[in-house]
């Protein structure tokens, strides 16, 4: 009879998706902070709670050449805030063992923008365990 079995559904995977206007903000605000790292949260539609349409600045988040560190106790209650984004003027869109740890600590996807010295940028989402994630964009 199976009175404790649990229910199963053919759901499709989850899919993260990102509006245009927001992903070209994250690049241009990662561009002009080179050679400094660019640093914020991403925050979801409240309705389509897989589509990221804004970026968090955290007050007292520092930028430096190479880091950039989130005051986490800043953070407001906002359960729409889903993970982060940051630059590595490296151009290397890779996260660090540091990205790893704030990765399995916060957040559900994460995104690292590589910029380099001649402007172009490249950018890749990951999952709290630093997995790559496909980002749709709208």
């Amino acid at each position: 009879m199976g009175l404790f079995r649990r229910k199963t559904t053919n759901q499709p995977p989850f899919q993260w998706r990102i509006t245009k206007g927001c992903l070209n903000l994250i690049l241009e605000s990662s561009k002009s902070n080179y050679p400094q790292e660019f640093g914020a949260l991403l925050r979801v539609d409240r309705v389509n709670k897989n589509t990221i349409i804004e970026v968090v600045l955290l007050p007292g988040t520092i930028s430096g050449d190479s880091h950039a560190i989130f005051q986490l106790h800043m953070l407001p209650v906002d359960y729409s805030i889903v993970g982060t984004v940051h630059s590595h003027p490296s151009s290397i869109a890779r996260p660090s063992d540091a990205d790893l740890d704030l990765f399995s600590h916060f957040g559900k996807i994460h995104l690292i923008v590589g910029v380099s010295s001649s402007g172009t940028v490249s950018w890749k989402a990951y999952d709290f365990t630093g997995r790559d994630v496909s980002l749709e964009i709208l």
